[in-house]
């Protein structure tokens, strides 16, 4: 009898604990608290059973937008109330945070198209990217990396804040072959940015200097938007192509740039292309901010779209189209 009424009272404990524990994961689900771990304390492993793991989830978005007047110009001035925001086709359940970001920490990747395809304008063209950054990148705050590619990819320079390195990094990759535009974004995206996991927001960039015309790739172009849109990264592209034609690799870098939220550029002059890296270091320091939560969220993993627009007059939003949600 002794031994039941033992026994009876060790699994109320239990009980008691895992309703304890499970009232806590779901307030920390709500609340966006960190994930932890619960286990029986004052116990030999051997005598403990099994740990109960419960992981907290923080069902929060966050996007970078641009806006822009009917000339292209940023508008930098605007609040929450002039916009009108949609994830998943539905108002968010919450706004948590607004405001306009002109100095959040940059991380950058520039892939540079190292083909026979680009080899008319190649040295002008890394001149213009170590000149770009050079004026863009503030020592101990931002940090960039270099990939050159052709039908392979190379890292010539991991994450780094030194100048020096970058500029030499770029200046010895050397153009010839193929063209493997895909490949070189699907991994700069999951080997750099996807495991790239700072402090604080910071803005994630890819600046693509390339004609866009791939020939060489493994993974296809909607593959490489999709890692880019898990790394949470921002695509530019600066066009390589000198023909004064719309072709069809113009075509490919548009709609790279169109999903991630980013911006393409189509330089037929070689001083052209200084001015594209111009606008781009200004545009990313023009940015806002939007976190909320999503309504009807689910952590099943699928894609969801977003949808900012503006309800002043004349007004453009450039922003990622969407996310893919966590999964259990």
């Amino acid at each position: 009898m002794k031994y039941t009424q033992r026994i009876s009272s060790l699994l109320a404990l239990l009980l008691a604990t895992f309703g304890v524990v499970q009232a806590y994961a779901q307030s920390s689900y709500l609340s966006g608290a960190p994930s932890f771990t619960a286990a029986n304390s004052g116990t030999d492993a051997d005598d403990q059973g099994s740990m109960i793991t419960l992981h907290a989830r923080v069902n929060e978005v966050n996007v970078l937008f641009i806006a822009t007047d009917k000339h292209g110009k940023f508008v930098r001035d605007l609040n929450q109330q002039d916009f009108s925001i949609l994830d998943d086709h539905k108002p968010p359940q919450a706004i948590l945070n607004f405001k306009r970001e002109t100095d959040l920490p940059l991380h950058l990747g520039l892939l540079v198209d190292v083909s026979g395809s680009v080899n008319s304008r190649f040295d002008f063209e890394q001149t213009a990217a170590t000149d770009f950054l050079h004026h863009t990148l503030r020592s101990g705050f931002d940090k960039a990396f270099i990939l050159g590619f052709n039908s392979h990819s190379e890292f010539a320079q991991d994450f780094t804040d030194n100048y020096s390195r970058l500029y030499w990094a770029v200046h010895k990759l050397h153009s010839g072959g193929g063209t493997a535009l895909y490949d070189a974004i699907y991994r700069a995206c999951k080997e750099k940015f996807l495991k790239d996991h700072p402090e604080r927001p910071v803005r994630k960039a890819i600046i693509v200097v390339s004609d866009g015309e791939d020939n060489q790739s493994e993974i296809s172009k909607a593959q490489a938007i999709e890692m880019a849109q898990r790394a949470e990264v921002i695509i530019y592209a600066i066009s390589t192509d000198d023909s004064g034609l719309v072709m069809r690799g113009d075509k490919v870098l548009q709609q790279l740039a169109d999903a991630t939220g980013g911006r393409a550029f189509f330089p037929f002059k070689m001083k052209d292309i200084t001015h594209s890296f111009d606008a781009i270091e200004d545009e990313l320091r023009s940015q806002y901010v939007v976190s909320y939560k999503p309504a009807d969220f689910d952590a099943d993993g699928r894609y969801r779209s977003i949808e900012i627009s503006s309800l002043k007059k004349d007004l453009q939003v450039r922003a990622r189209k969407g996310y893919f949600a966590p999964q259990q």
